[in-house]
């Protein structure tokens, strides 16, 4: 057991009726865990962290049923789904229960442009269920064949879509959130519009999410292609102009540089030796002025309708984090980082770091939208050497005024480019959790006053 005696857990147990709870340490150990491994800081400092059991409520009466029960008992709740997430957010660092809220996956209603769904819904199977009627989510993660809605707004913070939309703290992605509260009589709260963003990467430290509702965008027969480039600058160069031609129907655009498509796997044929590649996906109407664009700059080496259904590999799977994925499945001496470059200095800035850092940062972009300004994310693979020389490349890069989200710490302040948490997050966790038990030790700013 963790924080949990034998004696608390049975009475924890007996208090939760009949939802079914799975105590087997060698599983509850197994389900607490995420991608943190993708960092050796994080891989160090929680490894071996766990609950004590794992409850799966059926349905939100059974949440309100567990919130209630852990409040009384003042045990600690870290909510759980597709545990996809690289920061350790579903991660337990005291105990307590692992909330399994996968079976809260029905869609509640779709109409046009929007949807109302449960938090545990698969992302791919909203996009199936969507699809026979024109509309599509309008981002998703790398993960999306394994990752939940909730686990998305809860943990996530963009992905592939973010070049039309944004991310997810941009006003209209997310429209409303249903929470119920951990008190001994818990509340049920629905917030709308900016106020959802108090759920939203708070990694379930601010309410326990039942239900989202949650725009779309018009569903298109995406075009998965790469174009192989001599350098890496004209790759970028490209995808810039690509994310800037509003009339060109996108949703992904992923300059990679040479040698990191070596480890793309079955990829691994379109990916010539010695070329850096620009990853994309364009809507089959667009791919004419796509081709115009490039005006025969690059090599076209792959074109091909977008497929993610069972036992194929989208091209989206080697872009966003499962690029670092993709390299760590054989070699894991390396991490990465995820940098937000200055819109106005872009591809001055991108080729600063890379003569700065050649061949320890190697560079790999996608580009999004950010206030409403065409920029890019960069989350590059670093051959890593110690936590102290990449504390010092996260500040060679602030310096130079790229910014830096740091995945290799657990907390939502740190991991944040602004360093603190919203003051909206910070006080709606006050009024929700008035006790401090879900996912303890996540929000560092937060500090009970009730015991």
């Amino acid at each position: 057991m963790n924080d949990m005696s034998s004696n608390a857990l049975d009475r924890l147990v007996a208090d939760l009726g009949d939802i079914p709870v799975v105590t087997e340490p060698k599983i509850v150990r197994r389900r607490s865990r995420d991608f943190f491994w993708y960092s050796p800081v994080l891989n160090e400092q929680l490894d071996g962290k766990s609950a004590d059991l794992i409850v799966s409520p059926r349905d939100e009466a059974d949440v309100v049923r567990v919130a209630a029960a852990c409040a009384r008992h003042r045990v600690p709740i870290t909510v759980r789904a597709g545990g996809t997430g690289n920061y350790g957010q579903a991660v337990p660092l005291q105990g307590g229960v692992l909330l399994d809220v996968m079976a809260l996956s029905a869609t509640e209603w779709i109409k046009p442009g929007i949807m109302r769904v449960g938090v545990g819904a698969k992302m791919n199977a909203i996009d199936a269920e969507l699809l026979p009627l024109g509309w599509e989510l309008r981002m998703h993660p790398s993960t999306k064949r394994t990752a939940t809605i909730g686990g998305f707004v809860a943990g996530g913070s963009g992905g592939i879509g973010s070049v039309n939309y944004g991310g997810l703290r941009e006003p209209g992605n997310i429209l409303a959130a249903r929470v119920v509260t951990v008190e001994e009589q818990p509340r049920i709260i629905e917030l709308r519009g900016d106020a959802a963003q108090k759920i939203n990467r708070a990694y379930g430290t601010t309410g326990i999410i039942t239900a989202l509702e949650m725009p779309l965008a018009p569903a298109w027969k995406w075009i998965d292609v790469v174009i192989a480039f001599d350098d890496f600058i004209d790759a970028a160069a490209v995808g810039y102009e690509a994310a800037l031609a509003d009339g060109i129907v996108k949703k992904l655009l992923s300059p990679v540089t040479w040698p990191l498509p070596s480890y793309f796997g079955v990829l691994k044929p379109y990916c010539p030796d010695g070329k850096s590649i620009l990853i994309a996906m364009i809507a089959e109407p667009s791919l004419e002025s796509f081709k115009s664009l490039l005006g025969g700059r690059g090599a076209i080496t792959l074109e091909t309708p977008t497929d993610d259904g069972p036992g194929q590999v989208p091209l989206y799977e080697y872009t966003w984090n499962h690029t670092t994925l993709q390299v760590l499945k054989s070699d894991r001496t390396v991490t990465y980082l995820q940098c937000l470059y200055p819109h106005d200095q872009l591809m001055e800035k991108i080729a600063e770091m890379r003569e700065l850092l050649p061949n320890e940062v190697l560079q790999h972009l996608e580009f999004i939208r950010f206030n409403g300004r065409v920029t890019c994310s960069g989350l590059p693979v670093v051959r890593y050497t110690g936590e102290g020389r990449l504390n010092e490349i996260i500040r060679l890069h602030e310096e130079r005024g790229v910014y830096i989200a740091n995945p290799h710490v657990f907390t939502v302040e740190d991991g944040s480019r602004y360093k603190r948490v919203d003051a909206d997050q910070l006080g709606f966790k006050h009024e929700v959790d008035p006790y401090g038990l879900l996912n303890p030790g996540k929000m560092r700013s937060f500090v009970t006053a009730r015991l």
